[in-house]
């Protein structure tokens, strides 16, 4: 090999290296923390709902760690999102009696009728939601929006709106140190 294609081979070598970590880095937001856990009640089973520690702080997340979202156009626990709202806003469903991880309050969970008559659950009265835009756990980009009348906000543990700005990534680590809820 001549020395000239030896220096070449090199740098490509050296290019293709600083591409490499030019694109992991992109790839993340700074956070190197992992995406929250799903929440799982005191004896290891999945739950309802949790908390979790995203850029927003101590949020709820679903039993998949999505966050869950309150609307500020319903009224105490009946939820006024329905069609195609319900379609960019996924109602979090309920069973007869919702589990709560680790973080969250029991006596804040409930769950109310929708209008096809199916469960959905609530936390201090607040119907809860997903949001389609948010794609792995611990994304919030759901966060401050206002769509179809009304804003949309992520919820406290107490049950409160966040009124932090949301995160474009997924970096947050579980309540429980990462070892789940």
């Amino acid at each position: 090999m001549t020395a000239s294609r030896s220096i070449t081979l090199l740098a490509s070598a050296a290019v293709i290296a600083l591409v490499a970590l030019a694109v992991t880095g992109c790839g993340s937001s700074g956070n190197p923390t992992a995406p929250p856990a799903p929440p799982e009640t005191a004896s290891g089973a999945p739950a309802a709902v949790g908390a979790a520690t995203t850029g927003l702080g101590q949020i709820l997340v679903d039993s998949k760690g999505q966050t869950v979202y309150l609307f500020k156009k319903d009224t105490a626990i009946n939820s006024t999102c329905s069609g195609a709202c319900a379609r960019a806003w996924p109602p979090v469903r309920a069973n007869a009696k919702p589990t709560v991880g680790s973080g969250a309050n029991a006596s804040l969970v409930g769950t109310t009728t929708r209008s096809d008559g199916k469960p959905q659950l609530t936390y201090n009265g607040h119907p809860l939601y997903l949001y389609q835009g948010d794609h792995k756990p611990g994304e919030t980009t759901g966060q401050g929006l206002t769509a179809f009348g009304a804003a949309w906000y992520a919820l406290s543990p107490a049950g409160n709106q966040l009124t932090g700005q949301p995160s474009t990534s997924s970096g947050g680590s579980s309540s429980s140190g990462g070892s789940g809820y």
